[in-house]
């Protein structure tokens, strides 16, 4: 369990994290979204005690992480995954974290095993990929075989094989019974991974609830097959619908339900091939949440520059 209450986070006179509330209950994945600079790796970073909160708390398991003692066994994190002696090996680095546990080294060689790491455990780590960092990275955090798990970006680097398998590893952590805690930019593999979401802006929270929620609340589509395509989409044009020509015989609908659709066409006598409704995607309800939270705006491309 990860329980922030009222907490507050500020550098000087920036405020990074603004009076945030949340519990994170074991048993599910919890994603956490929003734009750069709005204060997701603050919060986690506060959470395993690397910053302090100016105000408010934020426990595990009901203590602050330095309250623990033996913290490899209550929280394991990934945070920054170059944070490591790059002359080690990758088993050696394990192994000095084993170390300080009293975690045996049969326990380090499974959690190799488990991340794929193999040979190049036996490798200096300044040979590592970005990918084989963040694999080192969670195989230090499974060690103690911890009851919460925080992951600050753990696909950065990884191929499509390894971003599966980071997938698969928080579910099946959760179906374990433990809390994990996952922050990302990937909108596609976040809606596949979490069960519930926070969604941050500007340091404030502004959206806390199960990711199907968050769905359904979203712009409703319908996909409409038809060889009347012309005679449909004229048929429900108007002011509060939307329609996008897919290709010569499909059109995307917003703004009117299927059984509406339905009924225009039936009305005009067009024959209906499918009629089939499409829920928002977790990006697009995300763009529409943290539109007017983003900090940092990318620009425009010049004419001059993009001819």
């Amino acid at each position: 369990m990860i329980t922030a209450e009222n907490l507050h986070k500020r550098y000087g006179s920036k405020t990074a994290v603004d009076g945030i509330s949340f519990q994170l209950p074991p048993g599910k994945v919890t994603g956490f979204l929003g734009p750069n600079g709005s204060g997701k790796s603050t919060t986690m970073r506060m959470a395993v005690g690397l910053d302090r909160p100016s105000s408010g708390t934020i426990t595990i398991d009901g203590k602050p992480f330095a309250q623990h003692r033996a913290p490899l066994r209550t929280v394991g994190a990934v945070l920054d995954a170059g944070a490591t002696h790059p002359g080690r090996t990758g088993r050696a680095h394990l192994r000095v974290l084993a170390a300080t546990h009293g975690i045996s080294h049969r326990r380090v060689e499974q959690v190799i095993e488990l991340t794929g790491l193999g040979e190049a455990a036996r490798k200096r780590i300044k040979g590592y990929s970005l990918g084989m960092n963040q694999r080192l990275g969670i195989a230090a955090a499974l060690l103690g075989d911890p009851a919460v798990l925080i992951f600050d970006e753990p696909v950065n680097g990884l191929d499509p094989e390894g971003v599966r398998w980071v997938r698969g590893l928080a579910r099946e952590m959760a179906a374990e019974g433990r809390t994990v805690f996952v922050s990302s930019h990937l909108m596609s593999e976040m809606s596949q991974t979490a069960d519930h979401l926070i969604v941050l802006g500007r340091g404030r929270i502004i959206a806390d609830a199960p990711i199907h929620e968050l769905l359904e609340t979203g712009e409703h589509r319908v996909l409409v097959r038809t060889e009347q395509v012309a005679e449909l989409a004229n048929a429900l044009e108007s002011s509060a619908v939307s329609i996008e020509h897919i290709d010569a015989e499909t059109l995307q609908v917003t703004g009117l339900d299927p059984r509406s659709i339905g009924r225009r066409a039936l009305e005009i006598q067009a024959v209906i091939h499918e009629l089939t409704p499409q829920l928002g995607t977790l990006e697009d309800q995300y763009m529409k949440l943290t539109g007017e939270h983003v900090e940092y705006r990318s620009g425009s491309i010049p004419e001059e520059v993009a001819q």
